[in-house]
């Protein structure tokens, strides 16, 4: 193992490995953990003596995890200067799995997003946010418990990758002058990218101030075939891993046609190439019905299903919004881009208790590298109250585990879990909207939790 100046190994565990494209876990596996910031150290507390209880009860002390704590945040600064150390990201890198609490990303300048930092840095290119309702959880919508979805949101590309340059800067400046000269009929289309533009728009509206520069934000989408085929490729194989019925590509190709609607033609051509005898396309529907009819296509379909097939099909962005909401059982396993996956996983989770209790993975199937997250802010006015709900860490442990192939553990996570909540021992933020319920800290929800394993 490599030497670490500010983490301590554990000496009494051994490191995961990936062997030939698959995880081998040791019984004493050396797991890294960020504590987090705001929230995250009560939230931690609570959310590892669950994952130790689950792993004792499950195994009867032959299996243990080694806890390593390495930095990130606001308590990486104030112990080193620097929010996310290079030993850090190496512990990730050599240790493979670990799980994090919430960070604070420092404003200003440097780091953009500590989160996304440590998606790049580790190539971490699927972000995986199962949906599923608990039973007793408050919910808006009239039948929460039909939501029961997988979202494979793409981590690296999109507009996450970040490419943007502030209106005014000699950087947007230069993409503008690119654009204008190579592509003239396009940079029509930029409403004001020119001084002169922007100083009629003004003047015609009557305005005295205005600013003196072109001031045009300017914004890539990068969109890859790897990247894209690569993620697709992993919600299809977890489709068939875990016989789920469909997977729904959704993009909006309708406008972004060679971004978006890339992503959902080399996803169909990813369905075909790879998994041809266990998926039905929508794509083979549509040569079917051109070539024999409607008819001959819907049989065809239906006959394919009956089989055990999975259905690969896409829906666009702003109808799946709509569609989550009013037909949720037509989803299962979702494969998107990074921005609608963002919009798409929150507003689910508020159809099932909040980003509160949302689990989240980001995950390298090929290198075997996972990090697996609270969803949710900081917090930091609850700060150190034990006080706030720690659901979010805790089924972000039960992913971890089943992703390490304990299966028992995640099972008894989740068990604990419904039992809590169903008993109606919870922390405020459902206390209080949930018809006789008792309040409890977030440790006690955390005894809870572990009383119903």
């Amino acid at each position: 193992m490599s030497n670490y100046q500010n983490i301590s190994v554990p000496t009494n565990g051994q490191k995961i490995t990936n062997v030939n494209g698959k995880l081998n876990v040791p019984d004493n596996p050396i797991l890294p953990f960020i504590e987090g910031d705001g929230t995250g150290a009560d939230i931690w507390r609570a959310s590892k003596r669950v994952f130790d209880a689950a792993v004792e009860k499950a195994y009867g002390g032959k299996r243990k995890i080694a806890w390593m704590e390495v930095f990130a945040g606001e308590k990486s600064f104030n112990k080193f200067n620097t929010w996310l150390p290079d030993e850090t990201v190496d512990a990730f890198k050599e240790f493979l799995v670990g799980i994090k609490g919430p960070l604070t990303t420092p404003v200003g300048g440097g780091i953009r997003s500590l989160n996304v930092a440590l998606r790049q840095l580790l190539d971490l290119y699927v972000c995986l946010r199962p949906v599923q309702y608990f039973q007793g959880v408050p919910s808006p919508v009239k039948r929460p418990e039909k939501v029961d979805m997988i979202i494979f949101r793409e981590n690296t590309e999109d507009i996450y990758a970040g490419i943007e340059y502030a209106s005014g800067t000699p950087e947007a400046q230069k993409v503008l002058d690119f654009i204008a000269k190579e592509f003239p009929k396009q940079f029509e289309k930029i409403r004001f990218g020119t001084k002169e533009k922007a100083e009629t728009f003004w003047k015609t509206v009557g305005a005295k101030n205005f600013p003196s520069d072109v001031a045009v934000g300017v914004g890539i989408k990068p969109v890859s075939y790897s990247g894209s085929v690569r993620l697709i490729h992993s919600a299809i194989s977890y489709a068939i891993l875990f016989n789920r019925k469909s997977v729904t590509l959704v993009h909006k190709g309708n406008i972004m046609k060679f971004t978006e609607g890339a992503f959902r033609d080399w996803g169909y051509k990813c369905a075909e190439e790879f998994f041809s005898d266990k998926v039905y396309t929508w794509m083979r529907w549509e040569k079917t019905k051109k070539e024999k009819g409607e008819d001959a296509a819907n049989a065809e379909q239906k006959s394919a299903l009956a089989s055990g097939k999975i259905l690969i099909k896409d829906a666009i962005a702003d109808i799946t919004l709509q569609q989550v909401l009013t037909r949720p059982e037509d989803f299962d396993v979702i494969a998107t881009l990074n921005l609608n996956g963002d919009y798409l996983s929150d507003a689910l989770a508020a159809q099932v208790g909040g980003i509160g209790i949302a689990p989240g993975g980001n995950i390298n199937y090929i290198s075997g590298h996972a990090i697996f997250e609270a969803t949710h802010g900081t917090a930091p006015k609850y700060a150190n109250l034990d006080k706030v709900n720690p659901g979010s860490v805790i089924l972000s442990g039960e992913m971890m585990f089943r992703y390490l192939g304990w299966t028992e553990v995640a099972d008894l996570i989740l068990k604990g879990m419904n039992g809590a909540i169903a008993g109606k021992k919870v922390t405020y933020d459902f206390a209080r909207l949930m018809e006789g319920a008792t309040e409890v800290k977030c440790s006690e929800f955390g005894d809870a939790v572990i009383s119903k394993m």
